[in-house]
């Protein structure tokens, strides 16, 4: 019989001051995380297995604010990404604080890994929508002859703030809806005319308000582990002549590469929820609101976890 699904959450980039960070930040109208809310909707969507991704050093406080709380509802195991946790014959560049980003972030928890797996931000709200299109697709994922993939993507409109610029990897599909590639545009701001994004800071273009935009919600099998262990010490013998103390390995960036050589497929699933997040201090108003109306609607219980 085939293992649950499982679902990773990346959080080794909270610290241990929560009061200040976003991701523990309370937004719900009973003071929930956005985190609270992601566990939650994917429960309520058929998960039972949630791994998170955190650092060593906030281990304690995080099993007290968070894991002990969701271990009632999930089975919870822990995985620690690290600096040093490098393949043998590298170190740490000297003065390098930034972690090695998310492609590293997933070969972190490779020993936990053991059924097809979805893979999400601690930070982000993705939506009940969501969470049910990414267990539906995981349950029966399969490889053949390549590698069979999925991720969830939203209408670019549906992810845009009125506070700032927003960075987004925007997506080119095929007719029979499976991903071609992602284009990182790093600045996409919101206008009257529609989304426009620049890439020299002066001469904006449009994009159409329905462009599939990825929000890190991908769901793999066990086969990209393998894939992430080959291409890792690849990117870092580069990386560290060329960038050592910012150059990170993307998870996006390793799909791209085994699009582009065959190796995979990656079927896109638009979801229909609306994104949230709080990218600037402005946005955290209106992500409240948004929560606390989704809860009188009936769509979630308040508080949570009762």
């Amino acid at each position: 019989m085939s293992k649950e699904p499982i679902l990773l959450i990346m959080a080794a980039g909270m610290g241990s001051r929560y009061g200040g960070l976003k991701q523990m930040d309370p937004v719900g109208p009973a003071g929930e995380a956005i985190l609270d809310y992601s566990v939650f909707d994917a429960r309520r969507a058929g998960f039972r297995r949630v791994i998170f991704l955190i650092k060593h050093a906030i281990e304690e406080d995080f099993r007290r604010l968070v894991g002990d709380r969701i271990s009632r509802h999930m089975e919870v195991s822990y995985a620690f990404q690290e600096l040093d946790a490098l393949p043998e014959g590298f170190t740490v560049p000297e003065g390098r604080v930034k972690p090695f980003g998310t492609g590293h972030a997933v070969l972190c928890c490779r020993e936990l890994i053991d059924a097809p797996f979805a893979v999400i931000n601690a930070d982000d709200y993705y939506g009940p929508h969501a969470f049910r299109q990414a267990y539906d697709s995981l349950v029966s994922l399969r490889d053949d002859d390549q590698y069979r993939y999925m991720m969830v993507a939203y209408s670019l409109k549906n992810t845009l703030t009125e506070n700032g610029y927003v960075a987004r990897g925007v997506c080119e599909t095929d007719p029979d809806g499976f991903l071609r590639n992602i284009r990182e545009r790093t600045h996409i701001i919101s206008s009257c005319d529609g989304p426009l994004f620049t890439e020299d800071g002066q001469t904006y273009h449009l994009l159409p308000p329905d462009s599939p935009v990825s929000m890190n919600m991908w769901g793999f099998t066990p086969s990209l582990l393998r894939e992430l262990e080959s291409r890792f010490p690849v990117f870092l013998r580069t990386a560290l002549r060329e960038n050592p103390l910012k150059g990170e390995f993307f998870l996006p960036f390793v799909v791209n590469e085994l699009l582009s050589e065959g190796k995979a497929t990656a079927r896109v699933l638009k979801s229909e929820d609306r994104w949230w997040g709080v990218t600037y201090q402005e946005d955290k108003p209106q992500v409240k609101a948004a929560l606390k109306a989704l809860a009188d609607q009936g769509l979630y219980p308040s508080p949570l976890w009762d």
